[in-house]
């Protein structure tokens, strides 16, 4: 399964967010209705707003035979459903845990020299194909590179909504 990474410093919005793409059905059997099924996804945002929601092609419910379809988002907001609640950002929780002497949110030294390794064996793969980083003006979503990348694999990037 591809997965793609979009990082850097200075881009439009801060946004944190895994997004899981589902395969579209190879037979649309509601091709009167709607030509192109899109693909359902899954958002899990960690910044800012964190939540969970799934956005699905459905149909609208009723007892006629047509086949009315309609994009549906079922968004779980933990500000919205925690309203009555201080939620903590990551650095107040960081903080706290520190200040209780508890480590869960830290890594361990082995943690961190396993992650050097991956991201080593990147940097080597650009050397080795003298293909470094693309730089981008700031307050863009990144080079022009990253879209001919994904397009190129016949994707495209998430857009933040």
């Amino acid at each position: 399964m591809p997965f793609y990474l979009r990082t850097g410093k200075r881009l439009p919005t801060k946004c944190s967010e895994v997004v899981v793409y589902f395969k579209t059905p190879e037979l649309n059997l509601f091709k009167e209705s709607w030509q192109d099924l899109p693909q359902n996804k899954l958002t899990i945002r960690l910044q800012p707003d964190e939540g969970v929601d799934i956005q699905v092609l459905n149909k609208v419910p009723g007892l006629d035979h047509k086949h009315n379809l309609q994009i549906t988002k079922l968004d779980l907001s933990y500000s919205e459903t925690f309203n009555q609640t201080h939620l903590a950002d990551a650095y107040e929780r960081l903080l706290l845990e520190t200040m209780r002497g508890i480590q869960a949110l830290f890594v361990r030294r082995d943690e961190v020299e396993e992650a050097w390794k991956w991201v080593d064996s990147i940097t080597e793969a650009w050397a080795m194909d003298n293909d470094a980083p693309k730089p981008y003006q700031a307050g863009t979503w990144g080079p022009v590179a990253s879209v001919a990348m994904i397009t190129r694999d016949g994707r495209s990037w998430n857009e933040f909504e």
